[in-house]
């Protein structure tokens, strides 16, 4: 038989689906959606392996709709309008029986054939079902992704893809002919990156190579599996892996090891957008104030590699991922919004004080909206004490300036203005 093992055990229910009860349980939004009949457009967002496609093809089978596939990285404009046509043919319009039309990697189509589909989703022709490893925000143009609702696949935990294995000796008729017993996993979950199809594959492929009876060991796994071939992958464990080693080197103000794990992305084939938006976050979140112009560069290196794209694009990342290295740090910026998010979680909405609201009726003036405020420029140096927080929590101090040249000038400035309150 030459179907795969992850092919041969896939799920065909949503009682047999492993992880993502948040969707697939008794009360999950999946499970309610088939009950009701009314399935809509979706984009399942998480790493690879986790079972987005088999997913797909459960809901359409328990909701009994025809079902059409395509993918993303082979598939064109004329594609998707021959599917959509052969989907009107086979379902009504805005019924419990339209046909569900899954794209998979549906963030690697361009802009034209996304346009492709608005229609079809919007006419009710197709119920869409997409799946992307890439966050839907910046892949998915907003007039599709406004039309279908994000689900996050959470990736699999220990127990998910030990279960998995166990499903495999139990269920899996050619893997049951075997004497296996699985003494170590360690090797096996770690290689697989969490990956199902990837862990299982492995799995058939030691069971293979093996004569029976098999003890399934950390060495044998590790013999069996050149992992060390394995220059960079973009889709597992390796990328998740290289990635962070490249913003830990940057946040670590190393800009040797910077550009050396910028490369091995740049070698793997990662997307320069993607590096970017890594960058762009980083200049903010671990730089900050200490050096407000990394965000400024960060931007703009953000937009350059949009224009212009690979091979040249990899000097312009060099350049930022080394500036980024190469400045002062600081996560005050990070720290205070965390502060002030989890004061508001704690104390809820809080009355804005009267002197800040706004007053553009008389009504609200006669209420004292607006009343006793001081407007800043009237004063000296552009400054006077005022409350501007809810009395329940005012003095609390959310922001704390970094040491650094920068922020210790920002320190200087909040000390002078506000003396002894903040205690800066």
């Amino acid at each position: 038989m030459n179907e795969p093992l992850a092919e041969r055990i896939r799920p065909k229910t949503l009682a047999d689906y492993i992880s993502q009860q948040h969707l697939v349980g008794k009360n999950g939004a999946l499970t309610q959606h088939i009950k009701r009949g009314i399935i809509p457009s979706l984009i399942f967002w998480g790493p690879p392996g986790i079972g987005k496609t088999t997913l797909a093809n459960i809901i359409a089978k328990e909701s009994k709709r025809p079902f059409y596939t395509l993918s993303a990285i082979s598939s064109g404009v004329k594609d998707v309008r021959d599917v959509i046509s052969k989907a009107k043919q086979s379902g009504g319009l805005f019924t419990t029986k339209n046909p569900i039309l899954f794209i998979d990697e549906i963030h690697r189509f361009s802009k034209s054939q996304q346009d492709s589909l608005l229609g079809a989703v919007e006419k009710g022709w197709v119920t869409l079902i997409g799946a992307t490893t890439e966050n839907p925000s910046f892949e998915v143009i907003p007039a599709l992704l406004s039309r279908c609702q994000v689900y996050v696949l959470n990736s699999f935990s220990k127990t998910d893809l030990e279960n998995l294995l166990e499903r495999a000796l139990k269920e899996d008729k050619i893997i049951a002919t075997k004497k296996i017993k699985i003494q170590e996993t360690e090797a096996l979950l770690r290689i697989s990156g969490g990956d199902a199809r990837k862990l299982l594959n492995i799995f058939e492929l030691i069971v293979n190579s093996e004569d029976s009876p098999i003890t399934i060991t950390n060495n044998l796994v590790l013999n069996k599996v050149q992992q060390n071939t394995v220059l960079y992958d973009k889709a597992g464990e390796q990328h998740y892996d290289i990635v962070s080693a490249f913003i830990k080197s940057i946040r670590g103000s190393d800009p040797n090891a910077a550009v050396y794990w910028l490369a091995r992305m740049i070698e793997g084939g990662e997307d320069a957008k993607f590096i970017a938006r890594r960058l762009l976050i980083l200049a903010s979140e671990d730089i900050g104030n200490a050096n407000p112009t990394a965000l400024i560069l960060a931007n703009n290196t953000f937009q350059a590699v949009i224009t212009i794209g690979f091979p040249e694009s990899r000097i312009i990342l060099s350049q930022c991922a080394i500036y980024l290295a190469s400045s002062p740090k600081s996560n005050a910026s990070y720290e205070a919004i965390g502060n002030a998010q989890n004061i508001v979680k704690e104390t809820g909405n809080l009355a804005v004080p009267l002197a800040l609201r706004n007053a553009p009726t008389k009504l609200m003036k006669e209420l004292d909206y607006g009343k006793n405020y001081k407007y800043a420029h009237n004063y000296e140096n552009n400054f006077t004490t005022q409350e501007f927080l809810p009395k329940e929590i005012k003095e609390t101090k959310l922001f704390e300036p970094g040491n650094n040249v920068r922020e210790n000038a920002i320190r200087d400035y909040l000390k002078k203005c506000w003396k002894d309150k903040y205690n800066y």
